[in-house]
């Protein structure tokens, strides 16, 4: 059985049948009856579907935003803001997915005519986050599904109630069950997913995870995308507007308690407005309200997963047995519930690990750096490559900045965002292929290359 555990009271919510090889076996192959019909339908059917499941999402909004903060922890305005933006990104598919996958002649001439076609992967397993899990999973099961694939749809088990909410509004909105498929379960139901026959694998979690996926199918020759971890730079220069640009990165950094891939995981600041920024910082992190996730007033939930705590202690230690300065926090908040202290380490060096490994939880250090170049190094000594951000008024410093930094997003006055329109990809670590954008459709189809003679010869 699985159990889902309210993270802020530590209270069973519900335990749940997990999937066994059987059962996985059996919508596995369900999907693979039911993919053919599904992309024989036209797409303004597969469209429409998508529409009304907006329509449902909305309508339902709030019941659903506590279902999300009750099971991983996501404070109840912060659960809204991600439904709410959920419009945008499924208006974009609606949009789009036509277009992207309609046929291309590329040559007419002398009776030869050459054409690409676009057809769908067949069945996919989508396995997914629990930080962002609207958001994660739509950035798969939507434009899988609306390019004609049948989904074996996997939430993370911190994340499952929600996982079996999208279902629901799915087959509501007219998705059938063959072929949106539920599976229900941790790590060991994960794996044997893979074991199944999918004709790709999307996932989104860790670095260790996804290359151990990868290595898993890499036999099979399938498709394979990754949207892993990040350990996401911003570099605030000396001409910014110091209380704004410390305000921004703060947010940047503890939202959704650091829980995002690419929130704000380091910071480098010039060491002319080094003193002024890491005060006004530090004051707008004091500002932040733990608590309850449920109050409308709290800014900072607890950590989705207790063994969080154990990693952000051991950075904190590291870093102020290395010398760092602890100013804020520091350690996990007493009583009941999975949560940490929001954390501020100034004096950090990239020989700490709160510098180099993956926090994904309310710490953050802040480095002084001499000039844009020692920035740009610093920023580029890591293993991941997610997003990068710059504050500072000057454009052009800003994009020489940036040009020079490897990442598959960056900023300007700005971080820790994501737009349907843009892709999302990695570098190194940070995982490989695309969700979003025009780019993130075709992931889910292949070409089919014609060339057609009406000439017998």
């Amino acid at each position: 059985m699985l159990k889902v555990v309210n993270p802020a009271t530590e209270e069973v919510i519900r335990e749940l049948e997990e999937d066994t090889r059987d059962t996985l076996r059996d919508k596995a192959a369900a999907a693979r009856a039911a993919q053919p019909a599904w992309a024989a339908r036209p797409v303004a059917e597969r469209v429409e579907c998508a529409r009304r499941f907006g329509e449902l999402l909305a309508a339902e909004r709030d019941t659903l935003a506590a279902t999300l903060t009750s099971e991983m922890g996501k404070p109840l305005a912060q659960s809204r803001n991600e439904l709410n933006a959920m419009a945008a990104r499924i208006d974009f598919f609606v949009r789009q997915t036509e277009g992207a996958i309609a046929d291309e002649v590329v040559l007419s001439e002398a009776g030869m005519e050459e054409r690409i076609a676009w057809e769908p992967l067949g069945v996919v397993a989508n396995v997914s986050a629990w930080n962002y899990p609207w958001f994660v999973g739509s950035n798969v099961f939507l434009p899988a599904l609306l390019t004609g694939n049948a989904v074996l749809y996997k939430p993370s088990e911190f994340a499952t109630l929600t996982g079996l909410a999208i279902a629901d509004l799915l087959y509501r909105a007219g998705v059938p069950r063959e072929a949106f498929a539920t599976v229900v379960g941790g790590g060991p139901v994960g794996k044997a997913l893979l074991e199944e026959e999918i004709d790709g694998v999307f996932f989104t979690g860790s670095y260790a995870t996804g290359r151990a996926i990868a290595e898993t199918v890499a036999g099979r020759l399938i498709r394979v995308q990754l949207e892993l971890g990040g350990k996401d730079p911003a570099y605030v220069c000396d001409d910014v507007d110091v209380a704004a640009a410390a305000a921004a990165a703060a947010e940047g950094a503890f939202y959704n308690a650091g829980q995002s891939c690419c929130a704000v995981e380091r910071v480098y600041v010039h060491r002319r407005i080094a003193e002024e920024f890491t005060a006004a910082f530090v004051d707008a992190v004091r500002g932040y309200t733990v608590g309850d996730p449920m109050d409308e007033g709290t800014y900072i939930g607890p950590l989705a997963r207790r063994p969080q705590l154990d990693v952000l202690q051991d950075q904190v230690n590291d870093a102020t047995a290395h010398g760092a300065k602890l100013l804020l926090g520091g350690k996990p908040r007493q009583g009941t519930g999975w949560f940490y202290e929001p954390t501020v380490l100034a004096g950090v060096t990239h020989e700490m690990k709160v510098m180099r490994e993956e926090s994904f939880g309310p710490v953050i250090g802040i480095m002084e750096v001499e000039d844009d170049d020692e920035a740009v190094w610093l920023m580029n000594d890591t293993e991941y490559g997610l997003t990068a951000a710059v504050y500072t008024p000057d454009r052009t410093r800003a994009e020489r900045v940036l040009r020079q930094v490897n990442a598959g997003t960056v900023y300007w006055n700005c971080c820790d965002r994501v737009s349907p329109r843009l892709p999302w990809t990695g570098r190194r670590h940070s995982g490989i292929g695309s969700t979003l954008g025009i780019v993130g459709i075709r992931a889910f189809v292949q070409p089919k290359a014609y060339h057609l003679n009406p000439s017998c010869g």
